[in-house]
């Protein structure tokens, strides 16, 4: 794999990855959307280890989730308040990257054997999920780990629909 490189607007943070990303979670939760102020968040997760700062230091805003009741520690550049990862009191040692401060934010696939949506219960109505990913309406797993049931469409569905 090559290094992908990102970082924020402005340019005074830049990183790196130097491994792919363990799965790529796209979420819909009310957090993602006031985080990335769209419908949804589409957030490859990385071993923090692979995270390079190239230049800059990021702050770090720390939210209690809603739904864990754990902290979520949001790193974000303080020139231009661009959000570029997250790390978790819930899942030590991993990053969520905002797939969009890649240089190129296409870089890594989406696919049903590492990927899912999560959190279709509070979706923006009119979002289209593709068929073959696994789906969640809330999160993948409950607080205390046990895996949740996966819904997967066979063909695009579109929330809100019948």
């Amino acid at each position: 794999m090559t290094r992908q490189e990102g970082g924020c607007l402005c340019g005074s943070i830049r990183y790196a990855v130097s491994a792919p990303p363990s799965r790529v979670t796209i979420c819909h939760c009310r957090f993602c959307q006031k985080a990335t102020g769209s419908a949804y968040m589409v957030e490859p997760i990385f071993d923090e280890a692979a995270l390079e700062i190239l230049t800059g230091t990021p702050k770090v805003y720390n939210q209690i989730s809603a739904g864990s009741g754990k902290t979520v520690h949001i790193h974000f550049c303080a020139d231009c308040s661009t959000r570029l990862w997250l790390s978790f009191e819930r899942f030590p040692g991993a990053i969520g990257i905002y797939a969009g401060t890649f240089v190129d934010p296409c870089w890594f696939p989406i696919e049903p054997e590492t990927s899912k949506h999560i959190f279709l219960g509070v979706a923006r109505v009119d979002t289209v999920i593709p068929p073959g990913l696994p789906t969640f309406v809330e999160h993948a797993m409950t607080n205390d780990g046990e895996p949740q049931d996966a819904t997967i469409f066979e063909s695009c569905h579109v929330i809100g629909s019948h």
